[in-house]
């Protein structure tokens, strides 16, 4: 038994060095992975052009597995992942997009952006080092990206609740039509008028205010707004904002002009704006039914108390239907299936994905057109929803001109032309005969690298409790 063992071992020695010998005899590169093809790359980027991100996510990392070294899928996936808001997803790879090509602006903004939305501000702050007057371009879609202002909070946790105020809070609605309005406190101020409007970054308060609130300002940056025009917003920070029972510590700021649109919003004076970076603290519902925004601590046992809730689903007017591009929408989404999942018990479960700083975007169709991307601009007033230029040549939609009037926006002035669409689907909810405006050119179309086909807005929404959820990266409509 011995003499066999030893033998057997002595064989396997052999085969073991003969055929050591005879890979180390092979060509160089034999056993190598092959490169990505063009092709591949391709296809990948076509993919997530079209908005197929859960496609192109596959795709990418595909040639990512072929070749740990190409940078450009190592970016696409840390993309893909921050538009999916899988934060610790996004970190590893746009880390290991900057090793493989150092100092990439896009790869440096997007680490930054990522880092923000963890709340690092600090952080986020040293990811922007680097980045030079020439990159200015590159922050556009990024505006809360101020490196003074980040780097403000080194000591300070942003949103930081100033004493344990329960799970919830809620803020009535002083006025609903055209636009929400709520009251909010900042430092301490009396009651002041804010609108909510995610088409906004974060806590705007008007030029004005701030001055009378001594904020300092930290530099600004231009932002874009309705009708395609811009404006400087400038940055900082305040100590405090009061929502309802809930006071918060260490809050970033944007400035502008905002009291200018006080009649235009039918309110006495119009103090700031609540954006998108504020309700994504929190899992936020602008309920447009019983006139009033909660907000509710992010916490898996507030998302299953709220998923468990329920409520109607539908209202007159509206229906609601399965059609055949929900199911469509599902293997392109790079989450949708989560989303889904989540167990929303009567509800409409819409997945959605956010670009740049702010800028939530969802499936949607106009009339029969092929689905598209749909920025989610609940501060579009008198509107459902305004749609790209090439959109509406593509749809055949006539723009009535004698019914054109002037809009106010964050940017001054601008005329619109409104339009009618037979009907505007998102999700399983259908509308029929909605408003559009149209205001000049639509500039978010092709700034993310896929297209953006427009905007639905407060008309849209205003049938609806409408929550966002930022962890499962959902709209639900009640």
């Amino acid at each position: 038994m011995r003499f066999l063992t030893r033998v057997g071992a002595l064989a396997f020695f052999t085969f073991a060095v003969i055929g050591g010998l005879h890979s180390a005899a092979q060509p160089a590169g034999h056993n190598k992975k092959p490169k990505p093809s063009s092709e591949e790359i391709a296809q990948a980027d076509r993919l997530f052009q079209s908005g197929s991100f859960g496609e192109a996510q596959k795709a990418y990392a595909q040639i990512a597995a072929k070749d740990p070294k190409d940078f450009h899928a190592a970016s696409q996936l840390g993309y893909i992942a921050l538009l999916s808001n899988k934060l610790d997803d996004a970190e590893p790879w746009l880390r290991k997009a900057l090793d493989l090509k150092h100092g990439d602006a896009d790869a440096k903004i997007m680490l930054a952006e990522t880092l923000y939305r963890k709340n690092d501000f600090f952080h986020a702050a040293r990811a922007l080092q680097g980045l030079g007057p020439e990159d200015a371009a590159k922050l556009k879609n990024y505006s809360t990206l101020n490196v003074a202002k980040l780097e403000s909070f080194r000591d300070d946790d942003p949103y930081k609740f100033e004493r344990d105020a329960g799970e919830s809070t809620r803020l009535p609605f002083i006025k609903s039509d055209p636009l929400p309005v709520v009251n909010v406190r900042v430092n301490g101020s009396p009651d002041a008028a804010f609108f909510i409007d995610t088409g906004g970054s974060e806590l705007l308060l008007d030029s004005e205010f701030a001055r009378e609130l001594k904020i300092k300002p930290m530099g600004s940056v231009e932002g874009t707004f309705s009708g395609g025009q811009h404006a400087q917003v400038e940055n900082g920070r305040v100590d405090s904002i009061t929502l309802g029972s809930w006071t918060l510590k260490n809050i970033p700021v944007g400035m502008l002009p905002l009291r200018s649109m006080s009649s235009a919003l039918g309110a006495k004076q119009i103090d700031g704006c609540i954006g998108t970076s504020v309700l994504y603290q929190f899992l936020s519902t602008i309920n447009y039914r019983t006139g009033e925004l909660i907000l509710r601590k992010k916490t898996a046992a507030n998302l299953k108390r709220f998923d468990a809730a329920g409520g109607p689903p539908s209202l007159p007017g509206a229906s609601r239907r399965s059609g055949g591009h929900t199911k469509s929408q599902a293997g392109n989404s790079g989450g949708t299936n989560s989303a889904n999942r989540a167990g929303v018990t009567n509800g409409i479960v819409v997945p959605m994905w956010m670009a740049g700083d702010h800028f939530m975007v969802a499936w949607g169709r106009v009339n029969t057109q092929p689905i598209s991307l749909f920025f989610v601009d609940s501060g579009l007033a008198g509107a459902g929803v305004k749609l790209a230029e090439s959109a509406i040549q593509q749809a055949g939609i006539l723009l009535d001109e004698s019914k054109a009037t002037e809009g106010q926006g964050g940017g001054g002035t601008f005329k619109t032309i409104p339009y009618t669409l037979a009907e505007f689907t998102l999700g399983e909810i259908t509308e029929q005969n909605v408003t559009g405006l149209y205001d000049g050119p639509f500039p978010w179309e092709s700034q993310f690298g896929f297209r953006l086909a427009g905007m639905f807005g407060n008309d849209f929404l205003k049938r609806y409790a409408v929550t966002f959820d930022f962890t499962n990266m959902r709209i639900i409509f009640r």
